[in-house]
């Protein structure tokens, strides 16, 4: 199985699960509004594909807290990240193995998915 974090009102996150309904490929969604990744989470997601991939720097999350292009430390990261859970990139995509993907792109998506199973 593979699980889906976001937000459901993002427009990445309504593709991606359509996509995975339309292929039927079994999934679970978390969304980081409702049940915030654990600290422990976020650090075993970074160390899956780093913060700077990690984290959406053109978001309006990020814009908000106005840290343009501020150079942060992964501590400092962690703890923005932690209290701003927004800011995730969209989709994030956990299989079973531990392997992660960020972002939609249809053909890694299909590599992903036929990767998991």
């Amino acid at each position: 199985m593979i699980t889906v974090i976001g937000i459901p009102n993002c427009d990445t996150i309504r593709k991606t699960r359509k996509w995975l309904d339309e292929k039927k490929v079994e999934y679970a969604f978390v969304d980081v509004k409702k049940e915030p990744l654990t600290r422990s989470e976020l650090i075993e997601l970074a160390s899956m594909v780093t913060f700077d991939t990690l984290v959406n720097r053109r978001g309006t999350t990020w814009r908000s807290l106005a840290l343009g292009d501020v150079e942060l430390d992964d501590q400092q990261m962690l703890d923005l990240l932690e209290k701003n859970q927004t800011m995730i990139k969209r989709p994030v995509l956990v299989n079973e193995e531990g392997a992660v993907m960020v972002g939609f792109d249809e053909d890694a998506l299909a590599q992903f998915v036929e990767d998991s199973e």
